[in-house]
């Protein structure tokens, strides 16, 4: 177990931190090294020698303890879950280093953070069964499948498929409504398994209430909203493109930010003075406002829907009460004392608080914020624990943590990038832990050896991660700066964006009484009040099921993986969720319970093994196929702006 554990966890680390920095990152989930590991596990039990070494001695060990049982395997993918997914604080290695071309001498203390707090929430998000965690459920069987190969190389269009823009070469309205990458993605779909499921999950993994939840939210934002405020103008959208993470000034051309930092890595006041107010685009200005409303819709919803819940079982956590199946099965093993958690709580923040101070000119943020950070992230793990545990979706942190400390901190981008790291991402972190001991829950994993496991994975990941970004970001020429290569860095830019307007220049010049977009703070209310009459709905009309099913945090937080994620991302997502969920569940139920997760696995692996294979042998050797089917979304007209008199390098000017 601990060999093809580590071995897992180092090769997802790497592949996964490899391909992150790709225009369309590649995600490879722990659901292969699932696969690979049970013909490699079954060798090692039948060729290792069985020798006890220091036998009768407390050193006692064997390479080969017996067969290959599936509480192993069940381990090793706890194992290479360290390794499926990105280290968000590489985010800040990155936006120094290449954005803004400082110096910065990085190592994180902050990888365990979530740990100590999972520990103490497993009672509320792990032992009920009304946690049921549905992305877990996915890992139960697998098949293997190529697809990718079409997508990946020989047929890239089906990345998105953007027919409106071919209708209309010349239109820019029609590549604004049309564009699945750089537009509202009218008519786009991607039939490329990474186009899918690449920002939101695997579709078939999520139940379709929550998936209704997404599309309604989706199409209100994208389709309502964004075109409403984008052809009446507000906040002179029409100056800008219709869809862009870019920062703009008044007349639509790109910000020169190094223009407004001095030699101190602050903000010029006198130098933002003179460049003038920055400005966003439509659609960006409205996903942070929706991002504020899905804030204080979170808290409302657990409040209103969990609240008696979680009372009740903060009453009854230190008495004996009624357990499901897998709960009564679970206490046959010996627990993980909370304290244990606890000591790695308060060890990994003091040496948080001692690098923040000890490397305080690289990173900016004082003691009190490292602390500020962590009593957020405590506060919100339980919340969107239980949104996460019932419909797999998560609302994030990211934009609450980078509110406060611009409002407190401002002109210090490095210190509210920091602040965000330890106060959204160990929550994120205490989530997939939680994640990971209910899957260890369902296949009565000895708690004390999953501890183990999470434990060591998660450091290993952690090096592994930061050692392949710095070494990419050392030897790739342009990396994230070059829009012609495929080393964009589609996250990192976005990251890079939000801390010049939280860190940089703050929101107070932003969404304050010094910005342009003050008003976007009314979704704040807008977001309290919808859980509420919800809520009011249930109460109002309790035989109509369907009313309790709406869940405001998930629909209004729908679009917050845009930016970096495209319409297309979510058009495809949504269609596949709904043949999923709605349409073979309910008129072909055996199919779907005997095939659907199987499928969902069988993509996943599918496009990790072909995307890797592809890379190595043609992507090193730099060979490609040029031909009209690899012009990935054919808008080239998208991004432009619609007002008059402002002119954009290859648009057409208005008049």
């Amino acid at each position: 177990m601990w060999v093809l554990g580590t071995l897992s966890c180092v090769l997802l680390s790497f592949l996964n931190q490899f391909f992150w920095y790709r225009t369309e990152p590649l995600t490879i989930t722990a659901i292969s090294a699932q696969i690979a590991v049970v013909p490699l596990g079954q060798l090692m039990a039948a060729k290792l020698t069985k020798r006890v070494f220091f036998k009768g001695s407390r050193l006692e060990f064997t390479l080969n303890p017996g067969p290959f049982n599936v509480k192993e395997h069940v381990l090793i993918t706890i194992f290479a879950n360290s390794g499926a997914g990105t280290v968000y604080a590489i985010h800040v290695v990155t936006a120094v280093k290449i954005f803004y071309r400082k110096h910065i001498s990085f190592f994180v203390s902050l990888l365990v953070l979530g740990f100590g707090w999972a520990g103490i929430f497993r009672r509320y998000l792990v032992e009920p069964a009304a946690m049921w965690w549905p992305a877990n459920l996915v890992q139960v069987s697998l098949f293997s499948f190529a697809y990718y190969v079409f997508p990946g190389y020989l047929f890239q269009m089906l990345t998105s498929l953007s027919w409106i823009c071919w209708v209309f070469p010349t239109n820019v309205l029609a590549q604004q409504l049309g564009s699945g990458l750089y537009g509202l993605g009218i008519g786009a779909i991607g039939l490329d398994w990474s186009t899918i499921s690449s920002y939101l999950g695997s579709p078939l993994a999520s139940p379709w209430f929550a998936t209704a939840n997404v599309a309604a939210g989706f199409v209100f934002v994208m389709y309502i909203l964004t075109p409403l405020c984008y052809w009446l103008n507000v906040y002179d959208a029409k100056t800008f493109p219709i869809f862009s993470d870019e920062l703009f000034t008044s007349k639509g051309q790109i910000y020169n930010i190094t223009e407004i930092i001095d030699s101190k890595f602050h903000l010029d006041v006198a130098a933002y003075e003179r460049e003038g107010r920055l400005h966003l685009s439509t659609f960006f200005a409205m996903t942070y406002g929706v991002g504020f409303a899905a804030l204080t819709a979170t808290i409302v919803h657990v409040a209103l829907f969990h609240g008696r819940e979680i009372w009740e079982q903060s009453r009854s956590s230190f008495k004996e009460t009624s357990m499901d199946i897998h709960t009564k099965l679970m206490r046959r093993y010996k627990q993980v004392p909370e304290w244990w958690f606890v000591c790695i709580l308060i060890a990994t923040i003091a040496a948080t608080v001692f690098t923040c101070e000890y490397y305080n000119d690289q990173l900016q943020l004082p003691w009190w914020g490292v602390l500020l950070a962590c009593g957020i992230a405590i506060f919100f793990t339980l919340p969107i624990g239980i949104i996460t545990a019932i419909t797999n979706q998560t609302p994030g942190l990211n934009i609450i943590t980078e509110y406060i400390i611009g409002y407190i901190y401002p002109g210090y981008p490095v210190a509210n990038m920091c602040f965000k790291v330890y106060g959204y991402i160990s929550m994120t972190q205490a989530i997939t832990f939680l994640q990971d001991f209910k899957l260890g829950h369902y296949m009565k994993i000895p708690p004390r050896t999953m501890f183990m496991a999470q434990v060591v994975g998660t450091l290993i990941a952690g090096f592994v991660y930061l050692g392949t970004a710095w070494w990419l970001m050392e030897t790739i020429p342009d990396i994230c700066k070059d829009t012609s290569s495929v080393w964009t860095c589609p996250s990192d830019t976005v990251f890079y964006d939000a801390s010049v307007i939280w860190g940089l220049i703050g929101p107070r010049r932003i969404f304050g009484d010094l910005g342009t977009y003050e008003k976007v703070n009314w979704f704040f209310l807008g977001g309290a009040i919808a859980p509420l009459l919800v809520w009011l709905g249930t109460r109002a009309f309790p035989q109509q099921e369907w009313i309790r099913l709406i869940n405001m945090p998930v629909l209004i937080g729908a679009t917050g993986m845009m930016p970096p994620a495209t319409a297309v991302n979510y058009t495809s997502w949504i269609i596949v969720g709904f043949l999923s969920g709605f349409v073979v569940y309910r008129y072909k139920p055996e199919w779907w319970r005997r095939h659907n997760y199987v499928l969902s696995g069988a993509l996943d692996a599918g496009l990790a093994f072909m995307g890797v294979l592809l890379y190595l042998c043609l992507g090193l050797e730099d060979i490609s196929i040029n031909w009209w089917g690899n012009d990935l979304d054919g808008c080239p007209l998208a991004h432009c702006p619609t007002a008059k008199g402002f002119a954009v390098e290859g648009c057409p000017v208005f008049t």
